[in-house]
C-alpha cells in the first residue's frame, strides 16, 4: 500500500484539531514533521484533503469521505496491536457525557469499567448536549451519553433510560407549602436555569413553549450544583433532573414542587457516529451501562451510592 497508518493518524489528528500545530502537540511531533507528513500524504495521491484558510485547515468533501474510514482502520489496528501484545484491556476510549449524566452516572460507570478492565484507559469529557453531538459528528469521541435530543443525520441514537425534570425550591419558599402549583403561579417567580444548548434547557423550553415571553429568568448557569446552591439561597426556583436532586430532596435542603400540568419527561441516550467502528471496549461499556439501569423505570431510581 502507498500509505501508512502513521499518515492516517496524522490526517485524523489534523482533521479533529483543524490545525497542524495542535495536531502536532497531540501526536508529540514537531509542527514541521506533521506538516511535511500531511503534505506528502496528499501528494502521493494527487489530491487535497483540506482547504487552507489562513493558518487553519478545514477538511473538504474528499477528506470527509476518508475520515470515518481512517478512524475505523486505526481503531481496528489498535485492537490488533493490543491482541498481539497480549493486553487484556480494551485500549483507549473517548467518552463524552452531558452534565447530569456525567456527574451522576458516567463517573460511576467509568470507575466500574476501569475496575473490571484495569489495562483500559478512558478519557471522559463533560459538556452540554450540542457540544457532545458536534464532537461525535467530528469523530472526536467514541461514545456520547446525552440528556437532550439529537437529530444529526450522521449519528446513531439509542434510548437508554427515562429521566424527568422537576421544578424545585428552597423549603421555606411560599410555593413549597402548596399541594399543586399552576403554570400561572410559576410565571410569577424568578427562575435559575441551565444555559441554552443543554438538554435540560431544551426540555424545559419545550414544556414552557407557550409561555417563553412571560418567563422571568434571573440566572443561566452551566452547572447543576450552582443552580442548586442559588435556589437554596433563595434567588429563585429551578428545574433540573430529579436524578441531580435526589440527595438534596433526601436531606430536605431543597423540595420538589408538584406541577401536574407540565410535561417534563425525557430520555438519556447513547450516541455514536453511524460510520464508527464499534470496538470491543465500546460494546463492553454499553453493556455495563445497560446492566446498571436494567429493570429501572427512571434515572433517579438507579441504585447509586448516596452523596453526603
Amino acid at each position: 500500500m502507498k500509505y501508512s497508518l502513521r499518515q492516517l493518524e496524522i490526517f485524523v489528528a489534523v482533521s479533529r484539531a483543524q490545525s497542524v500545530s495542535r495536531a502536532a502537540q497531540e501526536l508529540s511531533l514537531s509542527q514541521s514533521a506533521t506538516s511535511t507528513a500531511l503534505g506528502e500524504f496528499e501528494r502521493q495521491f494527487d489530491m487535497q484533503l483540506f482547504d487552507r484558510v489562513g493558518k487553519s485547515l478545514r477538511i473538504n468533501e474528499t477528506g470527509q469521505q476518508l475520515l470515518p474510514r481512517a478512524v475505523e482502520l486505526l481503531d481496528r489496528a489498535n485492537e490488533i496491536e493490543a491482541l498481539l501484545r497480549g493486553h487484556t484491556g480494551f485500549g483507549h476510549m473517548k467518552i463524552g457525557a452531558t452534565l447530569t449524566v456525567g456527574n451522576y452516572l458516567a463517573t460511576i460507570l467509568v470507575a466500574r469499567f476501569l475496575q473490571e478492565h484495569p489495562e483500559s484507559r478512558i478519557q471522559l469529557q463533560v459538556h452540554n448536549t450540542s457540544t457532545i453531538v458536534q464532537q461525535i459528528a467530528n469523530h472526536e469521541l467514541d461514545l456520547g451519553l446525552i440528556e437532550g435530543d439529537c437529530h444529526h443525520s450522521d449519528i446513531e441514537v439509542e434510548p437508554w433510560i427515562a429521566d424527568e425534570l422537576v421544578v424545585f425550591s428552597a423549603p421555606d419558599h411560599p410555593l413549597a407549602k402548596l399541594g399543586k402549583v399552576t403554570i400561572e403561579q410559576l410565571l410569577q417567580e424568578t427562575w435559575i436555569l441551565r444555559e441554552k444548548g443543554s438538554g435540560t434547557r431544551e426540555t424545559f423550553d419545550r414544556a414552557f413553549h407557550n409561555y417563553h415571553a412571560r418567563l422571568n429568568i434571573r440566572l443561566e448557569l452551566e452547572h447543576t450544583e450552582a443552580i442548586k446552591r442559588a435556589v437554596e439561597s433563595g434567588l429563585g426556583i429551578g428545574c433540573i433532573s430529579r436524578l441531580a436532586l435526589r440527595d438534596a430532596f433526601r436531606r430536605g435542603s431543597l423540595v420538589p414542587l408538584a406541577t401536574p400540568n407540565l410535561n417534563l419527561g425525557r430520555y438519556f441516550y447513547f450516541l455514536w457516529h453511524k460510520q464508527k467502528y464499534q470496538t470491543v471496549g465500546m460494546r463492553e461499556f454499553l453493556v455495563l451501562c445497560k446492566n446498571l439501569t436494567a429493570g429501572v423505570e427512571r434515572s433517579d431510581l438507579v441504585n447509586l451510592p448516596d452523596i453526603a
